[in-house]
């Protein structure tokens, strides 16, 4: 038998400026993805562990800890997880980081979604199991990366369903959650222009943002903003008046314009 590869990667060059990725159907005859590399490609199933494997008779490591988590009383020993285990369980993270990173590139933002979330469930799970915090870290590290994968597709997702404003909460959440994660683990200090993760969830916040409709409060905030900078104060106060009547549940037209028309 042929085990050359050379022929599989025929016409299919590396690009070491982005990820590449592609579909194929594989001789089971599901559909799989693989992921160019310098030296050659993985190939992962698109279901499931991208390894096929099936840890313990489960889908995933992940799957079979949830339910020792569900079966087991809390304080048993299996649940604590070691080195041995904590290593096993960033190996399939890693498994699931290379397909969700073939998926972006492919536009498969429901896989992305999927896998990034599995990620996130298995830090989840070895933040409250670890045996030490040092082991926890090793896994943990990785989440600020993770969450603004997750929170970028499913903003996007949501953008191209046309719901913006949904896109925009979606990211908020995440850079919510991020600060928090930088606060309880030690960062906080850094500014977050200098973090790549907050730096890509803002650029996408600030675009969707523009695309959101502006409120009739934002238009005369903005009136306001011109009428002080050129030091009109009567137009000023006028404004505030509607701004506050607004705020307060009334109507954008005063009820001297409402009698006049």
């Amino acid at each position: 038998m042929d085990k050359d590869i050379s022929g599989i990667l025929e016409g299919w060059e590396y690009d070491p400026r982005r990820v590449t990725a592609r579909w194929i159907r594989g001789h089971d005859g599901r559909p799989k993805v693989q992921l160019r590399l310098d030296l050659g490609l993985f190939q992962m199933e698109a279901e499931g562990r991208p390894d096929g494997a099936t840890p313990h008779g489960f889908a995933s490591l992940l799957e079979f800890y949830r339910d020792l988590e569900q079966s087991l009383p809390a304080s048993h020993p299996a649940l604590t997880l070691n080195e041995e285990a904590c290593s096993d369980l960033q190996q399939e993270a890693v498994q699931y980081y290379c397909r969700y990173i073939a998926f972006y590139a492919l536009g498969y933002l429901d896989g992305v979604i999927r896998d990034t979330q599995h990620n996130l469930d298995i830090m989840s799970l070895v933040e409250r199991r670890a045996a030490d915090p040092e082991l926890a870290w090793q896994v943990l590290q990785f989440y600020p990366y993770v969450r603004m994968m997750n929170a970028r597709a499913a903003a996007e997702k949501a953008e191209a369903d046309g719901d913006i404003r949904r896109a925009v909460a979606l990211l908020e959440e995440a850079v919510g959650e991020i600060r928090q994660f930088w606060a309880t683990y030690g960062d906080e200090d850094t500014p977050e222009s200098e973090l790549d993760e907050m730096m890509i969830l803002q650029e996408l916040l600030d675009r969707l943002r523009s695309k959101l409709p502006v409120s009739p409060i934002q238009m005369l905030q903005e009136r306001l903003d011109r009428a002080l900078r050129e030091e009109d104060y009567e137009q000023a106060a006028v404004i505030r008046d509607r701004i506050r009547r607004l705020e307060q549940g009334g109507s954008l037209v005063d009820e001297g314009e409402e009698e006049a028309g």
